[in-house]
């Protein structure tokens, strides 16, 4: 194995043994219209979708060059094990207009997969900000900037670009793609995220970058950004400032629209895009014990019960465990009708009661039975290791 591949395979055996933090939001959290990344996963059971239809156009400054382009990029992200680790998989299919600029000017066309790159990120450090509504004696105090804000939610990054791409954009092979991303919240409705980027590692086109997105939030549904970009090429540096606006249109839809202004190299050009993202929301929240204060207990029964279900194990091999199928009703033939005409009524009768009886039994109910099977098995274990303390 190379250094790099040692290094990705150390990363995901040290998050899969870390403790669980809960990343999911109630409404949908979504990296576009920006370039950016923010730390935060998505969430378990969450299949998140982020589409962004682009239009770029440049002026023909090298003698070969690709001055516009028009195309689509998707991202698809979901979290299958741990709250902490979302996998991701992000692609770009464009049709570009090549150029080819001396005396006279001509071009062509060609279209592709301009990228193809699977990562997965880890959330090493969630920053906890002040509840300054509860503070009620002091003014000042209420009204005063948490220092802690200025400390970053710190995430790592790491990837793989696939070779799954036109001739134009292929670098020689598969390569590696790591980075740091940064979010600070600032105030509940601004943060600012900051991502480094070291892309295509190990091959003549790698690539250093930064980004930071400024996000302002104006209600519920409207929100703001302006983005700055660079990227450090071996021939050429490129940046570009955007500015957009996403709008809310419910809890599992945003729709958003950016511009940009381009300097590649010599080029100047612009930058328009487009875009939806919907997630699929089959997110679980665990069970929560509270003191009487309201505070959160930490060594229950039911802390215990969440811990066990949710572990890495745990969650690895439900993959494979057959689920429940939906039962769907089957077709009445003759055969089925005489079965229930031999029952007869009172059976017919007392059988609903029974059935219904069986449904009332709610998800608490099932959570306490499973919580006392907990409580008897601790028993158990402490009345051996009384007498194994005798003995």
């Amino acid at each position: 194995m190379n250094n790099w591949q040692k290094a990705l395979f150390f990363i995901f055996f040290l998050v899969n043994f870390t403790s669980l933090h809960a990343q999911y939001t109630d409404v949908i959290n979504s990296n576009k219209p920006g370039f950016s990344e923010s730390p935060y996963s998505v969430g378990t059971g969450v299949y998140q979708f982020e589409s962004n239809l682009f239009f770029r156009n440049t002026s023909i400054e090298p003698t070969f060059s690709r001055p516009q382009s028009f195309g689509v990029d998707l991202l698809f992200r979901t979290s299958f094990f741990l709250e902490k680790l979302e996998i991701n998989t992000q692609f770009s299919y464009q049709n570009d207009k090549v150029a080819f600029k001396n005396i006279y000017t001509s071009h062509f066309y060609d279209a592709g997969f301009s990228r193809m790159t699977i990562g997965a990120k880890y959330l090493v450090y969630q920053q906890e900000y002040e509840d300054k509504s509860k503070e009620v004696r002091s003014w000042k105090r209420r009204n005063a900037f948490d220092k802690k804000r200025l400390i970053p939610s710190v995430a790592i990054y790491a990837g793989m670009n696939t070779d799954f791409v036109n001739e134009f954009y292929k670098v020689g092979g598969i390569t590696p793609k790591v980075g740091i991303l940064l979010q600070n919240n600032l105030t509940n409705d601004f943060n600012v995220i900051t991502n480094v980027f070291y892309d295509k590692i190990g091959s003549d086109f790698a690539e250093f970058s930064y980004i930071i997105t400024a996000t302002q939030n104006f209600s519920n549904q409207w929100s703001a950004f302006f983005e700055n970009q660079t990227i450090y090429g071996k021939n050429q540096t490129n940046t570009n400032l955007g500015a957009g606006f996403a709008y809310l249109f419910n809890r599992d839809l945003q729709i958003n629209t950016s511009g940009r202004f381009l300097i590649e190299g010599d080029a100047k050009g612009f930058y328009a895009g487009l875009g939806v993202s919907y997630r699929i929301n089959n997110h679980e929240d665990s069970y929560i014990e509270l003191g009487e204060n309201g505070e959160k207990l930490k060594d229950t029964p039911i802390s215990r019960y969440n811990k066990k279900q949710n572990s890495f194990f745990n969650r690895l091999f439900s993959i494979f465990k057959k689920k429940e199928t939906k039962r769907t009703r089957p077709k009445r033939t003759r055969q089925s009708e005489t079965k229930n005409k031999k029952g007869g009524f009172f059976s017919r009768l007392f059988g609903k009661k029974e059935a219904k009886q069986k449904k009332k039994e709610t998800e608490v109910e099932k959570l306490e039975r499973e919580i006392k099977e907990l409580e008897e098995e601790m028993e158990k274990e402490e009345k051996k290791k009384k007498k194994k303390g005798n003995n």
